[in-house]
């Protein structure tokens, strides 16, 4: 059967609704999820312009029963959400993910690490307003997360919102009120909107870097969803008490520490000390520069080198969310030491 053939088979592109502010309506508490997802959506993207309502393809929508604030996501949504579009990718040309906007980045940069060599489009969007909000950004987003979601030419999970398309494994969430609410510091756009269309800038695509089938990972992130890894960031005058107290904790398996500028931290050997022993128990850890845009290099500085000699890896660019959420994905897999550390170093699915 060819590729076009093949295509006419499929079934509408697959939006699953998570909750975030999109759904969201009004309660005497203040905005909740909302239900009836798929009707309101419908007279959301029927209000569109005619014309680019008739770009839009159908869709197939899945409702999650328990919509949630996305800030009360953990890995276990990450997995869930993973594992039910490993389910049901292959019967849709593309899939698109309605979330809250508040951790939209991390939920991108695990699907992205558990859909490895992902052979089609999975979109993930959200809406700086509710879909019935005066002047929202809902019905926009999603459009544009529908017409990258129906591009062949798209295998990965990408970031959809304010007229761009980001790698979702490059993303941060940028403004806390703005409708352009997302930004990639340290890597170009997948594609943006021009005029009424949605363009592809497919040389920094992962189709035109990663070759075969899929091979997903989908391990259990529930042992690792409850402080199984942390996120530490330094400040002038902390103490090697304050970062054991992290590091010692019985359930840790893994930490990413936010250092300064290219890959700093005190001269303190008592602190020092304490990382190198979390290392030697096994425990994961890896380091990111406090700033957003640039990277780091452990040991180019004199102030770094403590870094390297207790075993502490360099994230380089990354940016937190994908650097702990890769922690996180490498932890819940049953490997040596060595080859989590080597998998850390590679760059799996471009986020580095």
């Amino acid at each position: 059967m060819s590729a076009r053939a093949a295509a006419s088979t499929l079934r509408p592109p697959l939006v699953i609704y998570t909750g975030g502010t999109l759904g969201m309506v009004a309660d005497e508490q203040g905005l909740i999820p909302g239900g009836d997802i798929e009707a309101r959506l419908a007279r959301a993207l029927d209000a569109l312009p005619a014309q680019r309502r008739a770009a839009l393809p159908d869709i197939e929508v899945l409702a999650f029963p328990d919509p949630i604030d996305s800030s009360a996501a953990t890995p276990r949504e990450w997995q869930r959400l993973a594992a039910e579009i490993a389910q049901r990718y292959r019967d849709h040309p593309g899939v698109v993910v309605l979330h809250g906007t508040d951790t939209l980045a991390w939920t991108a940069s695990s699907l992205a690490y558990q859909l490895q060599g992902l052979d089609r489009p999975v979109v993930v969007t959200g809406a700086m307003q509710p879909l019935e909000a005066e002047g929202s950004d809902a019905a926009d987003n999603v459009e544009l997360a529908l017409r990258y979601a129906v591009s062949p030419a798209l295998k990965e999970v990408a970031i959809a919102f304010g007229g761009k398309l980001l790698r979702g494994v490059r993303a941060r969430k940028w403004q806390s009120r703005d409708a352009d609410a997302f930004a990639s510091p340290n890597y170009p756009l997948l594609g943006e909107r021009i005029g009424m269309d949605p363009i592809l800038y497919l040389k920094h695509s992962l189709s035109r870097q990663q070759r075969g089938a899929p091979r997903f990972e989908l391990p259990d992130y529930g042992p690792l969803a409850e402080g199984g890894v942390a996120r530490i960031a330094l400040w002038p005058g902390i103490t090697a008490r304050q970062v054991a107290a992290w590091l010692q904790y019985p359930t840790l398996k893994g930490a990413l520490l936010e250092v300064w500028g290219g890959g700093n931290v005190p001269e303190d050997p008592e602190l020092l000390g304490v990382l190198a022993d979390a290392s030697g128990q096994g425990k994961l850890l890896a380091a990111i520069s406090q700033c957003p845009h640039g990277g780091i290099a452990i040991g180019h500085y004199a102030a770094g080198q403590g870094l390297h000699a207790a075993g502490v890896l360099s994230a380089d660019d990354m940016t937190p969310e994908a650097a702990l959420t890769k922690l996180v994905h490498l932890l819940a897999q049953p490997l040596a030491d060595d080859e989590r550390r080597r998998r850390f170093l590679t760059r799996l699915v471009g986020e580095r």
